[in-house]
């Protein structure tokens, strides 16, 4: 039995265990200029009436209607705009106070296609809201992005970002 106790201690001593070491790096550079825009929105065409001791109608001839206001003809579009129907007025008491307000206010036409050039946008004038952004220029604009993870970044012009990163993950299985 003594000698068989070397081999048994030998079978029964640790033995090596191995394992995988995984390492990934991920290096990546975005550079980016922004583009000119445009937002435009028009204004609408709008009609108002008010008043009081005032007879309205619209129409004329055999087509009169009394009590009638005027507005917008939907029906009637040029160039994006309603035609104007008008109102008949006339006062319906002689000699006593009145009120009349009315207010007509013509939208913004169809307008055709706006092409930026050269990050700046030539614009017609319309009476809603413009919003205009110009675009970026590059100027010295640059990135170096080396493979031990180091980003280099030079600025360019307005409206311009760059972005470098390296990201590192170790695996052990």
């Amino acid at each position: 039995m003594k000698k068989l106790l070397p081999f048994i201690f030998a079978l029964s001593a640790a033995t090596p265990s191995y394992a995988e070491i995984t390492a990934k790096y991920v290096t990546s550079a975005q550079i980016s200029v922004e583009a000119p825009a445009v937002i435009t929105n028009a204004a609408p065409s709008s009609y108002s009436i008010s008043g009081n001791n005032v007879t309205t109608s619209t129409g004329t001839g055999d087509s009169v209607v009394t009590n009638g206001i005027g507005g917008l003809n939907l029906g009637s579009l040029s160039n994006g705009v309603p035609a104007l129907v008008n109102t008949n007025k006339s006062v319906t008491t002689a000699g006593s106070s009145f009120s009349f307000s009315e207010s007509y206010q013509a939208g913004d036409v169809t307008q055709s296609a706006i092409t930026p050039s050269s990050g700046i946008a030539s614009l017609p004038v319309l009476g809603g809201q413009t919003t205009v952004m110009s675009g970026g220029t590059a100027g010295t604009l640059a990135l170096t992005s080396l493979s031990s993870g180091i980003h280099t970044c030079t600025a360019g012009g307005s409206g311009t970002s760059c972005i470098g990163s390296t990201t590192v993950s170790i695996e052990i299985d």
